[in-house]
């Protein structure tokens, strides 16, 4: 996961994942979209080949790089996990919306002397 974090840390790498997000490229195509030298490019495809976010073929001549989504898989778990509230938190917002509606329910007939349990 820290090799998947440290290879999308950088910009100009993350711009190469959105690029293969839509399409497979040649590596002539994908470094010719960037201001930056060609090695400079090879270099951060290589990061990302390493760190299993891309993966390369050969087609004659031409090295075509493509996303690999299963590379993000860990660290998309672990943010998953982060960011989601717990089971029991959803038990006590769903408590919480169930006492509100009942507070607003009385508030509503309390001409009638009785409590509205529906």
């Amino acid at each position: 996961m820290d090799l998947v974090a440290s290879a999308i840390a950088d910009p100009v790498r993350r711009d190469i994942l959105a690029l293969l997000q839509r399409q497979r490229l040649p590596a002539g195509e994908i470094a010719a979209r960037f201001t930056i030298s060609r090695p400079a490019v090879s270099r951060h495809l290589r990061v990302l080949r390493e760190a299993g976010l891309v993966r390369d073929e050969l087609v004659g001549r031409q090295r075509f790089y493509a996303l690999d989504p299963r590379g993000f898989a860990e660290l998309t778990a672990w943010l998953t996990r982060l960011v989601t509230p717990p089971a029991w938190q959803q038990r006590l917002d769903a408590l919480e919306t169930e006492v509100h509606r009942t507070r607003r329910e009385r508030r509503r007939d309390p001409a009638s002397g009785e409590e509205n349990t529906a």
